[in-house]
């Protein structure tokens, strides 16, 4: 996914942390990447533009603006990015992640929780930082505790028949191949290919294609392109079609995604939603 990475950064933290709670913003070229690392606290990571992607040993991650990825202690990965990004990162103490969840997962980002990050990108705090500082970050903790947590907004699968079919839509988001054209090439049927839609990814064939191109087109709504030309190298005939598209799954239309207005927090289909939740734990706040 990454192979074309032309800009390694590393992480800025390697073996301890300078306070319980650090919060790091910083913008990346396209085509960055952080290669594979772990350490011993949390880290929840928030793309302000563009979409951050993550890889573990065998899952993907990425989510919209939405969404936060959250990393548990020791969590090997991978980071990087397709197009430039604006992103930040909070620090956690491992003492201090008692109460979120144990395994990666994206978190639902409320508006409360985009306004705070924004004011922290503003003013970012010192490092270590002041106690009122420290304070405050200890809000944001509290707000990732509460968030829903949910699978990635775009899953991957490993599946022999399944697998090279995302990855060609993702070489080409406006491939118009069908679901049947595709399990023809495939040497299989377009029912088999559908089922292992539903059981791989919780969602349907469609569904995953929109949500596809929906993240393709936020990065090039940062760079400023028309709505037309993003729409009909996606596939569709118009812009009117795309734009419809794009309300249904992001809640808003390109221009007013474009112009700052984001939506509140955008739901998954109840399908992915129980299947995420089945592989997702989170202590309870007992003490």
């Amino acid at each position: 996914m990454h192979a074309t990475a032309t800009h390694l950064r590393r992480p800025p933290f390697e073996t301890t942390l300078p306070a319980p709670l650090v919060f790091r913003s910083v913008s990346v070229l396209a085509d960055t990447v952080y290669p594979r690392h772990l350490h011993d606290w949390g880290e929840f990571v928030y793309s302000f533009s563009g979409v951050m992607e993550i890889e573990l040993a065998q899952q993907h991650y990425l989510a919209p603006p939405q969404y936060g990825m959250w990393l548990p202690p020791q969590t090997a990965h991978v980071a990087f990015n397709r197009h430039a990004a604006s992103h930040c990162s909070l620090y956690i103490d491992k003492a201090l992640c008692r109460h979120l969840p144990q395994v990666t997962c994206a978190l639902t980002v409320s508006p409360f929780m985009r306004a705070l990050l924004e004011e922290l990108r503003r003013t970012p705090p010192g490092i270590p930082g002041t106690p009122q500082e420290q304070r405050l970050l200890q809000v944001l903790v509290d707000l990732l505790e509460q968030a829903e947590c949910t699978g990635t907004y775009l899953p991957a699968s490993n599946d022999p028949l399944l697998k090279p079919v995302l990855l060609a839509l993702q070489a080409n988001p406006g491939d118009s191949r069908t679901i049947a054209e595709f399990a023809t090439l495939n040497h299989t049927t377009e029912r088999t290919l559908m089922r292992r839609c539903q059981r791989d990814l919780g969602m349907s064939f469609v569904e995953w294609r929109q949500r596809l191109k929906v993240l393709t087109s936020l990065a090039r709504l940062d760079k400023g392109e028309t709505v037309e030309t993003i729409g009909l190298d996606l596939g569709y005939s118009s812009a009117s079609a795309f734009i419809s598209m794009f309300r249904r799954l992001m809640g808003t239309t390109p221009d007013e995604y474009r112009k700052g207005n984001r939506p509140q927090v955008m739901g998954l289909p109840a399908a992915f939603r129980e299947s995420s939740r089945s592989r997702q734990t989170r202590p309870d706040k007992t003490i």
